[in-house]
């Protein structure tokens, strides 16, 4: 470990695409797809085709409800810290979709990305074709499948020594799953993707828990705690033979402003270790997650210089960031309630007054626990702007403002608290900007690539 091979090279002829082709492709698929619906049977075939790119490296597998991308990004910066050229897999992306894959904590390039699509878009016109020949029904390749196989690609012929993949939805059937992973962390369960994972804590815990197998480190999280989740990963790993690593953490100061550092302090088998990051009170959970999938992966304990200075460096976009000083703008990738609760927390660690804070910025998806969500953060602000993002998925705004003003109406508080209601964000921060009005946006990840996009550039 790590497992270098010979150098990677695409066992086939690659048609380029340019960079904006794969961009296009990479967000809608359905030039290249069939009928035979998303299956993991799609990705385990593409990489066949492509000679399996995915095995001249390790592979480690972090899935979850909450928390999984701050911990795929944490352990990835671990590993890299102690010496590994190590890539990250995550997504969805903020604002542009090279950012789903680094390798050694830099974003891919724009060529980087355009040929790791075309090699994936050649693979799966290869296995249709040769599907088609065979009387069978082609493949659907989803945009993740495309991806995924793409990242896959860029990673082998980059050489590097391991791969920390993120997992898109579930687990039992997500195309990261179609590579082997030597490690595998499971962060938190919470109710997410209801109409595909199921409606129950159990239900979803299943379909996560799937990535537990036999002969692999498992690494479980403190948000698996809850007894019906635990209950489900006790029963995967007790299948699997797996005996597994069980997180914990202790958190010794609080950040008393945005950008403090929060104290923390994890026990492993192997080690302890106190630390501090520039990061809201929710981070180290994660961080704790990602120190005991780095040590389960390595077998060994780390090097606290090099752990320290890796998680105080390393970046989580879209997580209680600022992105606009002059007025404020902090976005949060919150899109549950869990996480919502876990943000919530973080404000109130640095100040409780709710009538201190700035006006909330809320949207939402029609997939997710809109009343959770707003049922969580609707009582943290004083005032309310409603809006859409771009998204197919996205709640319309007077829908989404109506259950803002059923929450008020639960609170004793009146309709007029919900401060304005706009079709999108970017009319939102024209809005904000005109009137000099701080924002805190929060309730999507897609709200806050928006608001990144828009104001980042």
């Amino acid at each position: 470990m790590p497992k270098r091979t010979d150098a990677y090279t695409v066992p086939f002829e690659v048609p380029e695409l340019s960079f904006d082709e794969a961009v296009a492709l990479a967000a809608d698929t359905g030039r290249i797809s069939g009928d035979a619906g998303p299956l993991l049977e799609t990705v385990v075939d593409m990489l066949d085709e492509l000679k399996r790119p995915d095995e001249h490296y390790d592979c480690i597998q972090v899935a979850g409800t909450n928390g999984k991308t701050s911990t795929t990004r944490f352990t990835a910066a671990i590993l890299r810290g102690e010496g590994l050229r190590a890539a990250l897999y995550t997504s969805p992306q903020l604002v542009r979709y090279p950012e789903r894959m680094e390798i050694d904590g830099r974003v891919v390039d724009d060529a980087a990305f355009a040929h790791g699509v075309s090699a994936a878009v050649e693979a799966g016109r290869r296995v249709n074709e040769a599907r088609a020949a065979a009387g069978e029904r082609a493949y659907t390749i989803t945009p993740f499948d495309l991806l995924t196989v793409a990242a896959l690609v860029v990673f082998a012929e980059a050489q590097i020594d391991v791969a920390v993949l993120e997992v898109g939805m579930g687990g039992r059937w997500d195309a990261t799953s179609a590579t082997d992973p030597v490690a595998v962390a499971i962060t938190g369960i919470g109710l997410d993707h209801m109409r595909i994972l199921g409606d129950t804590l159990e239900a979803i815990a299943g379909e996560k828990a799937a990535v537990i197998k036999p002969g692999r480190a498992v690494v479980l999280g403190e948000g698996t705690h809850e007894p019906s989740v635990q209950r489900v990963m006790d029963e995967r790993c007790a299948a699997c033979g797996v005996d597994p690593l069980v997180v914990a953490h202790e958190v010794l100061a609080y950040p008393q402003h945005v950008g403090d550092d929060v104290a923390f302090a994890v026990a492993t088998s192997r080690a302890s270790y106190e630390l501090r990051i520039p990061k809201p009170a929710y981070q180290p959970q994660n961080a704790a997650c990602a120190i005991f999938l780095a040590e389960a992966y390595l077998g060994r304990p780390l090097d606290a210089d090099a752990l320290q200075a890796s998680l105080a460096a390393c970046p989580t976009p879209g997580r209680f960031d600022v992105v606009r000083t002059d007025p404020l703008v902090l976005i949060d990738a919150c899109h549950n309630p869990q996480s919502c609760e876990n943000f919530v927390s973080a404000l109130d660690e640095i100040d409780p007054d709710v009538s201190r804070r700035p006006m909330l910025l809320i949207a939402a998806l029609s997939d997710k626990d809109v009343d959770g969500i707003v049922r969580t953060l609707v009582p943290a602000f004083p005032r309310i702007a409603v809006c859409a993002t771009a998204s197919d998925r996205a709640l319309t705004p007077d829908e989404l403002a109506r259950r803002v003003e059923e929450e008020l109406a639960r609170e004793g508080r009146p309709a007029s608290d919900v401060a304005a209601v706009y079709a999108t964000v970017a009319d939102a921060l024209d809005a904000a900007s005109r009137a000099g009005q701080p924002l805190v946006a929060a309730g999507t990840i897609t709200l806050a690539g928006e608001v990144a996009a828009l104001l980042r550039g």
